[in-house]
């Protein structure tokens, strides 16, 4: 499943984990942005943020783009030119960052996350808790 072109150029998502603790859904707003089935995430608080501390536990999450509910599995980025274009792609989106220019201090040292998105997408049941 592939997001539009419109979906993808929104300023924002709405992302929700389940609580490592509390087993309940936690939704956040956040930057994001997509490539094909991919969406990339940032985060400035790194691994001690709540999110990604949710996702090392339930790595199934929901995305509300928009209108649409969306459901993927997240994941860390292990893969260098993976990391590089996540960053490249966040940095460009939000900070006009372009080829040859050097990447902020978030773009460079934020923890970068992927969400693959699941090809049933909105038809898949509910983030369970």
């Amino acid at each position: 499943m592939e997001l539009s072109r419109a979906a993808a150029e929104l300023d924002f998502c709405y992302l929700t984990t389940i609580g490592r603790s509390s087993g309940l859904e936690r939704t956040i707003e956040i930057w994001f942005a997509v490539d094909a089935n991919t969406v990339y995430l940032l985060s400035g608080g790194g691994d001690r943020s709540d999110w990604v501390k949710n996702i090392r536990r339930e790595s199934r999450v929901a995305l509300k783009i928009g209108r649409r509910l969306v459901r993927g599995t997240a994941r860390f980025i292990q893969e260098e030119a993976e990391e590089a274009r996540a960053r490249r792609l966040l940095a460009a989106k939000y900070e006009g960052w372009s080829e040859g220019k050097r990447l902020s201090g978030w773009a460079r040292n934020s923890l970068p996350v992927a969400i693959d998105l699941d090809p049933a997408g909105a038809r898949r049941p509910p983030v369970p808790a």
